[in-house]
This record gives C-alpha cells, sequence and structure tokens, in this order.
C-alpha cells in the first residue's frame, strides 16, 4: 500500500478524531465522506460504502474510548443515561452492523443521509437543557432514551457510525440534557455503541485492516486532544460547530445521492 495514500488515511482519521472529541461524536459524520470521496479525488483507489463503514466502525471505537477517558474526571458523564441508552444501542448496533452485510452501497448511503439530515434539522431546534442546572440530579425520560438509542443503534450500525452525531441532537432537543453531560455522555455510549458495530461488520466481512489500523493510531492521539479544548470552549460554541459540520455532510451526501 503506496505510503502517501496511508499519510492521507492518517490525516482524515486525525482531523475527524480531533473534531469527535471536541463536539463529543465518535467521527463518522465527518469521516465517512472524507473516506468516501477524498481518496479518490487525490487520485488513490476508491473505498466502497462497505469498506468505508467498516473502517469507520473500528475508528470510532478507539476515538471515543480514547475521548471518553479525556471527559472522565470533569464529573460530566451520566451513568444513568449511559446505562440506558448503551444497552439498548449496543442491541441495535449489532442488528445494524451485521445486517448492513446484506444491502447495497447505495442503500448504506441513503440511509447515512436520512441520518444527518435527521440531525441537521434536530441542531436548530430549540435546546431546552438547562446548562446551569446541577449535573448530579439530572432527570430523563428512560423509556425515550431506550427507544431513541435503539433504533439509533440500528440505521447508525448500517452505516459503520456509533450514532453520536444523531445522538447528541436528541439529547439536547428531546431529552432535554445539558450540553456539556451531553457531549461527555454521549461519547460513553458511542464507545458501547461501537462494540456492536465493530463485530457485526467483522462478521460481515467487510473489514480492511491496514486502514482501520491507520485510522485507530490518529484517533488515539487527536480524540484526546479535541476533548481537552472542549472543556475551555464555550458551549454555544461547540453545539454551533457540530451544527455546522452536520449541515455540510447533509448538503455534500445528498448532491451525490440525487445525481
Amino acid at each position: 500500500m503506496d505510503f502517501t495514500f496511508i499519510i492521507t488515511i492518517f490525516l482524515i482519521g486525525f482531523i475527524g478524531s480531533f473534531i469527535s472529541g471536541m463536539v463529543g461524536i465518535g467521527g463518522s459524520i465527518i469521516k465517512y465522506p472524507m473516506l468516501l470521496y477524498i481518496p479518490p479525488a487525490l487520485g488513490f483507489m476508491a473505498f466502497t460504502a462497505q469498506e468505508v463503514s467498516a473502517i469507520s466502525a473500528v475508528q470510532v471505537f478507539f476515538a471515543t474510548l480514547a475521548g471518553m477517558f479525556a471527559f472522565r474526571k470533569g464529573g460530566y458523564i451520566n451513568k444513568s443515561l449511559v446505562l440506558y441508552m448503551g444497552i439498548s444501542i449496543i442491541i441495535g448496533s449489532f442488528i445494524g452492523g451485521y445486517g448492513s452485510k446484506f444491502l447495497p452501497n447505495s442503500t448504506i448511503n441513503f440511509v447515512y443521509g436520512i441520518l444527518a439530515l435527521i440531525a441537521a434539522i434536530l441542531m436548530f431546534l430549540p435546546k431546552k437543557g438547562n446548562d446551569d442546572a446541577d449535573y448530579t440530579q439530572l432527570e430523563f425520560n428512560k423509556f425515550l432514551a431506550a427507544l431513541f438509542a435503539l433504533v439509533i443503534g440500528v440505521l447508525s450500525g448500517i452505516v459503520g457510525a456509533a450514532g453520536a452525531f444523531i445522538t447528541v441532537p436528541v439529547m439536547l432537543v428531546l431529552l432535554k440534557i445539558p450540553t456539556r453531560v451531553a457531549i461527555a455522555s454521549s461519547l460513553a455510549i458511542t464507545f458501547i455503541s461501537s462494540i456492536g458495530s465493530t463485530v457485526g461488520k467483522f462478521l460481515g466481512g467487510h473489514m480492511l485492516f491496514v486502514p482501520s489500523l491507520v485510522m485507530v493510531v490518529a484517533s488515539t492521539i487527536a480524540s484526546p486532544l479535541g476533548a481537552k479544548i472542549s472543556k475551555r470552549i464555550n458551549t454555544k460554541i461547540l453545539q454551533w460547530i457540530l451544527a455546522l459540520l452536520i449541515v455540510g455532510t447533509v448538503i455534500k451526501i445528498w448532491i451525490e445521492i440525487l445525481t
């Protein structure tokens, strides 16, 4: 495999993971289109949607693990929220991850486009969580949290994402979770989800070892750096960064789907 190609994959993984650690997402919303479009644009071999989703699944596992450790001392990870959403999302992500082997590439891209579109809409709805509230006394609808997580798990497992790019908006808008708690807890939930997605993709037979390894190395370095910077940035700025990333991805992926 060409060294320049490996460097390209590393940079994609580093940039995506840095942003994912900063805004509390697994990074697939950024890296999925980057892996799909950048290599062929630079003259390298193109990955299929199946291969991109498999690489993303492995990368997200390590990116969220590293980012979660960076957040563990801030007290923002809500254990009850992680438990209820984590159990549901790992079941859904395994179903989606394994089931994707039976789907064509066009369907995988379409599911990704739908997920990104929903996330974009949610990001522009009013946020109902109180960022000044006592994080230790957080209350939320446990049934809805588990139900949303199950659905997100199935759909995100199909595209090799762990679903954080839609989990965070759902937490902010529908479950009324404060921003920093949503970002930190989503990393833990996404880590759990990525276990199901990774196992499902591995059993599906679409795993590429070298690109996955390069993305893992980049993620391990970059995700904690992004998480540390996140603690020093205003929550409104974090929300706008995430919103802009999601909107940009939505526009790009739907142009590809419709043309």
